[in-house]
């Protein structure tokens, strides 16, 4: 559940590499090796450590799980926390041969409150209104305002291997008539409702209020009205200029049945009301819905003391921050779902909102950062640890189950997923950068051997985000430029132990031939080792020599793009090299 109310709200209550980033892995082990070597670990499904496979096991009999989302404007890429949540629930469930139903609504009887989305000439009009009586202000062929931020939204699901098996539009609920029962009962106990309101929440509504907002007869505004009588049939509204400060009504007032989609119930009243129309037994919601006294708490009561069933399993959790704000649709803050969607390829976006436990919060800001890059490495650990082979850093509780569930398709084999070959993000972002590179040959080649047709689809994937990457989020430490016609001008600031470094570094280089990107950083590892230098220092004469700058991508998988000729005469020409003086004495090679 991801919702706000604009008409209840009173009484609401650039990291760089380091030297451990730049440790070599393992080559790949064969994967009928790996399928012998964990299998039966991999076949055990269900992870002890892991919350989904927890929940899943805790419940008996059919289940119905549900979320919906007021479409007020574009949906940033943190509202995709909860529909991803609820798949992977739904697949937990199915996993356990439990029957299941995934519902998906899209909440668009809510008023308009988002002025700074609107065209100038639509806010007096429209603030207030229906979203779904909002125009489509993009004139893209959409229905209405609702319709087009929603669709593009949901438009996002089927990419990411979320696929409810039903969704449904309040605006097409409400004339039915199925909410029309709960609507008399929320009449016929204002007073409980009210009482509700002050017990759980401590917020009091005038004894006038009734617990309805009707669609105004003459402006067609519903975020500007107040149900003041009941007569059984009936109910009388009012439409206040002022009745809230994001919208202004035109004062008409009236008698009118309520019934039939002329109006709609405030949302702690709907959202209870979901439960019983449709049968909920899981919702998730928001960490802002969940706490003491606020909505979820208001929903849980209506729904046991007005309408007389017990509330939805409920699994909080936390939001997506970027920057340590927590993102808005209708205040326009954060990066849209459906461009992140076009960057980060859809396993890589479901492990974004998988790798903490639903109730931790997850800080994600790509803008010129490596966040983007990093998330892809942390997939390759997890299938790394997941195919058995050792990898550094803490892995998280039930990561087989966690690298399962970010995979697009529930039923995957996971053993081959896990053995498949997958270059480093960064290591193509930088490929990408340098003029004349066959990806396929380069990434072949790395691997020792051609690439299966599912290796080649996913580096095709990842060309593109990489490309994407590039042109809209990369630091400028991530940018490559080689520094071909001559020795960079920052080689002159190499200390003797880094030039020494270099020498014996070209000298190796001829010596052992390496190919790969884990060949040439193995190699940096082993060079410094023996020089007595510490890696960080020949990450940093690697950089000078090459870029011109003291930082930059993977330093092996640098030269590895590079002409192995080049690589040798450059790491030596830098290693006698000074801006001032001419060169130095000679250094011994290995000294």
């Amino acid at each position: 559940m991801s919702r706000r109310s604009p008409s209840e709200v009173e009484g609401e209550a650039p990291r760089r590499h380091s030297p451990e980033d730049e440790a070599p892995r393992r080559p790949p082990r064969p994967e009928a090796e790996l399928r012998d070597a964990i299998g039966p670990r991999i076949s055990r499904r269900h992870s002890p450590e892991d919350w989904a496979d927890e929940l899943a096991a805790s419940v008996s009999g059919p289940q119905v799980i549900n979320d919906s989302k007021t479409p007020s404007g574009t949906v940033h890429v943190g509202s995709l926390r909860g529909p991803v949540i609820l798949d992977v629930i739904a697949r937990a469930l199915r996993a356990r041969g439990v029957q299941t139903t995934y519902l998906y609504g899209v909440d668009d009887m809510d008023p308009m409150d988002a002025q700074a989305l609107l065209t100038p000439d639509a806010v007096e009009r429209y603030m207030g209104a229906p979203l779904a009586h909002v125009p489509d202000q993009a004139a893209d062929g959409h229905a209405s305002y609702a319709r087009h931020h929603a669709q593009t939204f949901i438009d996002t699901f089927d990419g990411l291997g979320i696929r409810p098996d039903r969704y449904y539009w309040m605006s097409e609920i409400y004339p039915t008539g199925d909410l029309d029962p709960y609507i008399r009962l929320a009449l016929d106990r204002a007073t409980l409702v009210r009482e509700i309101y002050v017990r759980v929440a401590k917020v009091r509504h005038p004894d006038e209020w009734h617990p309805l907002s009707v669609v105004c007869q003459q402006c067609g505004k519903v975020g500007t009205t107040i149900v003041t009588a009941w007569d059984g049939q009936r109910v009388h509204y009012e439409c206040r200029p002022a009745l809230v400060t994001w919208a202004r009504g035109c004062g008409n007032s009236g008698w009118t049945s309520p019934f039939g989609g002329r109006a709609k119930l405030p949302w702690n009243l709907e959202w209870a009301a979901h439960w019983s129309l449709f049968g909920v037994t899981i919702e998730p919601c928001g960490k802002d819905l969940a706490t003491a006294g606020g909505s979820r708490d208001r929903s849980d009561a209506i729904a046991r003391e007005v309408f007389e069933r017990e509330p939805p399993r409920n699994v909080p959790y936390e939001f997506l921050n970027i920057g340590g704000r927590k993102m808005s649709t209708s205040r326009g803050r954060g990066a849209a779902a459906h461009r992140i969607a076009e960057v980060v390829p859809a396993e890589q976006l479901r492990l974004l909102f998988l790798r903490p436990r639903p109730n931790q919060a997850i800080e994600f800001d790509p803008q010129g950062t490596d966040a983007i890059p990093r998330l892809f490495d942390e997939f390759d650990r997890l299938a790394e640890a997941t195919a058995g082979r050792q990898v550094r850093g803490e892995l998280p509780a039930g990561h087989a189950s966690l690298f399962r569930y970010s995979l697009l398709d529930p039923d995957t084999d996971l053993a081959a997923e896990a053995a498949s070959f997958r270059p480093a993000f960064g290591h193509l972002a930088l490929l990408l950068q340098v003029p004349g590179v066959d990806i396929e040959e380069r990434v072949a080649a790395e691997k020792g051997e051609a690439l299966t047709t599912h290796e080649q689809a996913a580096l095709d994937v990842r060309v593109r985000a990489a490309r994407a990457w590039l042109d809209a989020y990369a630091p400028e430490a991530s940018r490559l430029e080689v520094q071909r016609e001559r020795l960079p001008a920052a080689a002159g600031e190499l200390d003797l132990d880094q030039r020494a470094f270099l020498a014996r570094l070209a000298d190796e280089a001829g010596a052992r031939s390496p190919a790969s990107g884990e060949d040439w950083q193995t190699l940096i590892f082993d060079v410094a080792r023996s020089n007595g230098v510490p890696p960080r220092r020949a990450f940093e004469a690697v950089y000078r020599a090459f870029l011109g700058r003291p930082n930059g991508p993977r330093a092996g998988w640098l030269l590895a793009s590079l002409e192995p000729g080049f690589v040798r005469e450059r790491a030596w020409e830098a290693s006698g090299w000074t801006v001032s003086g001419g060169p130095p004495d000679p250094i011994p090679v290995g000294g």
